[in-house]
């Protein structure tokens, strides 16, 4: 049941992110930026849980600290200095170096993870999802052809791949992926005018994902072979985590697809080769969260007589997720 005290803060999060969005300046997109930080941290409180007092402190400072950084790019004066091609430079990387923190890729990743490992699934699934949206829309209006940049994507590839490997906490592999993710979305960003399909579909994966590990309430990864009841329940698992990891032919190589080829045309092998090798390590500690589920012999354990998600619903998952060719017929053709 929806608190009804969160109703507000709801409500003002999305209108925010709206504000951004439609803002034509650079302060008005502050100003939502501003209105979504101090939404947000009433969505995260839970009476007497230190977990959650520690995760609002650690979203404050960060964000804190990226909004100053923000601000004070978007206000200095080219009067301040006398060239103002170091001005715009100097401007330009205060800008994007924000925004990072604020949407947690590398080399600003470190509150993410734990950040994530304090909250519940709903409100981790808002993090990685709709408190994107704003703050890639003003990566957007950046110059996005930058070194800085395409630093920020090698590095969040990489960090987001290897950062996974040494975790048992599935929120924090969810998070590192989440980095590994943002790698990739921001490549896009910069190559053509489509993250936002990126977004929606990585969105719509991870709902999937995240509505049945909710509902399971597994949290670690020896939790995941007694939380999977029955054989449809282990298949639409196993095939959502191989879509996040960008297995074709799943759904979740469809962005990735996208990305690539604007990056052969672009012709940044270089780079490709780095994020894809980086990849199959992502897609390593997501079979490492399948495997023992789905070599375990037992479907049913029978002392537990727990009420099963929606066999209808688990069909459909599968079945989104094995909609790449349809979906890349509509997008490319």
């Amino acid at each position: 049941m929806l608190n009804m005290n969160k109703i507000m803060p709801l409500i003002i999060l999305i209108m925010s992110t709206m504000i951004t969005i439609s803002a034509n300046n650079w302060l008005g997109m502050w100003m939502g930026l501003e209105m979504n930080l101090m939404a947000f941290i009433p969505l995260i409180y839970e009476h007497k849980n230190k977990n959650s007092s520690q995760s609002m402190m650690i979203y404050f400072l960060a964000q804190s600290l990226s909004s100053i950084l923000l601000l004070f790019s978007v206000l200095i004066n080219s009067y301040i200095m006398t060239s103002s091609m170091l001005i715009n430079e100097l401007t330009n990387m205060m800008l994007m170096i924000s925004l990072f923190i604020k949407m947690g890729t590398a080399p600003f990743h470190m509150w993410l993870p734990e950040m994530m490992s304090n909250m519940n699934w709903y409100k981790c699934l808002t993090l990685m999802t709709w408190q994107k949206i704003a703050p890639l829309f003003v990566l957007s209006c950046t110059q996005t052809q930058h070194w800085m940049m395409m630093l920020s994507v090698m590095m969040s590839t990489m960090i987001g791949a290897i950062g996974g490997l040494n975790q048992t906490s599935i929120r924090k592999i969810m998070a590192y992926s989440s980095i590994s993710h943002m790698g990739w979305m921001m490549m896009l960003l910069s190559l053509k005018p489509f993250w936002y399909k990126y977004l929606a579909i990585y969105s719509m994966i991870i709902i999937m994902l995240i509505t049945i590990l909710n509902y399971n309430n597994t949290y670690f990864m020896n939790q995941m072979s007694l939380s999977s009841k029955t054989i449809t329940e282990k298949y639409t698992i196993s095939a959502l985590m191989m879509s996040m990891g960008g297995l074709p032919p799943f759904l979740g190589f469809l962005p990735k697809w996208m990305t690539i080829q604007a990056m052969i045309e672009s012709n940044l092998m270089f780079t490709l080769m780095v994020m894809m090798m980086s990849s199959l390590i992502t897609l390593f500690y997501y079979l490492r969260l399948v495997s023992s589920m789905l070599l375990s012999f037992s479907t049913v354990s029978k002392w537990i007589f727990k009420h099963n998600m929606n066999q209808s619903m688990m069909i459909a998952m599968i079945m989104m997720n094995l909609m790449l060719p349809s979906c890349s017929m509509m997008i490319f053709f």
